[in-house]
């Protein structure tokens, strides 16, 4: 039965009044009725034929009801018959414009909100905090001091509503000092405010002065717990997320979508695989809409868990896959060194329509590198701009400068990188340095690293790659060359470190370690480790340790890694027969990926490595990379 057909039978409140008739006997619903129906209404099509209603029995310029109208078309997302009927309004006060500016605002509609409220001032009609509140709802920041400056001069920036979308404005904006400024001067602060605030900061790496707000409301909803955590899910604090999200469990908020989107991938970073798990179970168990957004981010997340095999069970499980989805899961091969499989899945992705970006050409250069195929490699980034009229960026030239320097093409890496139409930046410089140090061409290495300095671009990487080339060729005075170039630069080399992930819990570790609570139980069986090793033939690389002394001394700091105390945690802290994750910051060193090899030959393991280039999956004796990396 259609709403027409009950309207004369749905209960009024204690206000209404009894309908009149007209001289034909058929009764007139009274307004109040219909405002009642209209406030109530949840569908777009109820609206029309509470519309309709409202013409039959002469409703037609009674503002209320009109006002109501165009207000519930606009939520209802039926924008252009709220305007429509904004348009046949006569003399509309204040709260129609502001109606009608609010419904543009909370589309992103900014330019025609701001039309509209210059066409109110037009017609001579003055805003009041209502509007502006409306109007400043996502506004961009220079229209948004327009608007501070009139609510200024009309008195109305002291309101809190008003108050707190200028310092939504300014801290989306960028402009952090005023954001400060406004939000200190607040004598109430709302729960938007304060969100506005933290999300600022975070979004400008300030963490701790979002964290120092954050601490300090005395409420907290869903949105602000999730702009704290994926702060520091962006900014490169994941174990801080975790614990965030965590304590968010624990005061009883219901994460959403957003939620595990964030944390996702903050388990994806640390190559958290067990928290990962669990997040997967709470989005299954708890209603969270499985998307393209959560099924991708749980790919992605896999993929750097390194559990390839899960990534693919949920790709093959999302049914509206869009281009960013069939990306996630080609860089996820790619990063396991699965080359072909990466280069078969951009063929199906193209096959059924979808169109590469630039991310796919990323993840299927790094492919081609990490197999070093060089023709395949040329032949993609060259179809770039020629077959999709994609502009290369530094990143693939920094992907085709890794695939020929690994393959040993120094010179072609060298005369791309001096062809490019874009600036090189630090990473791509290091990538050749890196390929110089691999392959041991000190003169290209020494004519890279000048130019460097000289045009002012080294960072730490510049100094240190080349001081590594230098100790790998013995070179000492080189070697302390450079150190004293880093030192007068104030340049610090970043450390190694390795973290594994058990029961729940992430644990760190640097060369040399000995602040674990288990230090004493992760050396002993490292002296076990040692002998095992040795009885099979193993013969400690010295000659990557990069420092002027003795042979034992070199034995000595090989042996502390910080891959080998990860590994050594994870045997005595795992049941025999589980597979051992390790995530490494930088590029996992030959000594260390060559006991790996022994170790999951000799306990029967799978150890699983991410290093800064990409997977390592140890089986037997062998790893994926085919000692390629």
């Amino acid at each position: 039965m259609s709403l027409i057909n009950n309207l004369f039978t749905t209960p009024l409140s204690a206000t209404a009044t009894t309908s009149s008739t007209t001289p034909t006997g058929h009764h007139l619903l009274p307004a109040n009725r219909l405002a009642f129906l209209i406030d109530r209404s949840k569908t777009i099509d109820h609206i029309l034929q509470l519309h309709a209603a409202l013409i039959r029995h002469g409703h037609e310029l009674n503002p209320i009801l009109n006002f109501k109208l165009q207000r519930s078309y606009s939520t209802l997302g039926r924008l252009d018959y709220s305007i429509s009927l904004f348009g046949q309004t006569h003399n509309p006060n204040v709260f129609f414009w502001t109606a009608i500016i609010h419904g543009h605002a909370l589309r992103g509609l900014h330019n025609q909100a701001l039309d509209f409220y210059v066409q109110m001032l037009t017609h001579g009609i003055e805003p009041n905090a209502f509007t502006f509140s409306s109007i400043l709802k996502s506004c961009p920041l220079e229209p948004g001091k327009a608007l501070h400056s009139h609510a200024l001069k009309l008195g109305l920036d002291s309101d809190l509503y008003v108050r707190t979308g200028l310092v939504d404005v300014y801290a989306r904006g960028g402009d952090v000092m005023s954001a400060q400024q406004l939000f200190d001067t607040m004598p109430e602060k709302s729960l938007v405010s304060l969100t506005a605030m933290i999300t600022c900061y975070a979004k400008h790496g300030d963490l701790d002065g979002a964290r120092l707000v954050f601490d300090g409301m005395e409420e907290r909803d869903v949105v602000c717990w999730n702009v704290m955590i994926d702060g520091y899910a962006q900014h490169g604090r994941p174990n801080k997320a975790l614990v965030l999200f965590q304590q968010m469990l624990a005061a009883k908020v219901k994460p959403n979508e957003v939620t595990v989107l964030s944390v996702l991938s903050a388990c994806g970073q640390l190559g958290a695989l067990e928290s990962g798990r669990w997040v997967h179970s709470y989005i299954e168990n708890n209603r969270i809409q499985f998307n393209v957004h959560v099924g991708t981010a749980l790919v992605d997340m896999y993929s750097k868990c390194g559990s390839l095999d899960d990534a693919r069970l949920v790709f093959n499980k999302i049914n509206d896959k869009d281009v960013i989805a069939w990306n996630s899961m080609i860089v996820g091969f790619a990063m396991h060194g699965f080359s072909q499989h990466a280069l078969q899945l951009f063929s199906e992705m193209c096959r059924l329509g979808f169109r590469p970006t630039d991310i796919t050409f990323i993840g299927i250069l790094s492919a081609c590198a990490h197999a070093g195929l060089i023709t395949e490699g040329w032949a993609f980034f060259n179809s770039m701009k020629n077959g999709y009229g994609i502009e290369p960026k530094v990143e693939h030239y920094g992907c085709m400068v890794n695939l020929l320097g690994r393959a040993g093409h120094l010179e072609e890496a060298y005369e791309l990188v001096k062809s490019m139409k874009i600036e090189p930046d630090p990473v791509l410089w290091g990538t050749l340095l890196g390929a110089c140090r691999l392959h041991g061409n000190i003169a290209l290495g020494e004519e890279i690293a000048e130019f460097l300095v000289g045009q002012n671009l080294a960072n730490s990487g510049t100094y240190i790659l080349l001081s590594n080339i230098y100790a790998t060729a013995g070179n000492w005075d080189g070697v302390g060359r450079m150190r004293s170039m880093m030192k007068d630069s104030g340049v610090e080399k970043e450390p190694g470190c390795s973290s594994i992930e058990v029961n729940n819990k992430v644990h760190e570790f640097l060369a040399g370690d000995l602040r674990h609570t288990k230090s004493k139980e992760i050396y002993m069986m490292l002296e076990e480790i040692n002998g095992w090793i040795k009885a099979h033939g193993y013969t400690p690389q010295t000659n990557i340790v990069l420092h002027d002394i003795g042979e034992k001394q070199k034995e000595q700091s090989l042996e502390v890694h910080s891959e080998k105390l990860a590994l050594a945690f994870g045997l005595i802290s795992t049941q025999p027969g589980t597979t051992i994750k390790i995530v490494k910051n930088l590029r996992v060193c030959s000594d260390c990926h060559a006991v790996t090899k022994l170790i999951s030959k000799i306990t029967g393991r799978k150890i699983v490595m991410r290093d800064r280039n990409r997977f390592h999956h140890f089986v037997n004796g062998s790893c994926s990379c085919g000692d390629y990396w």
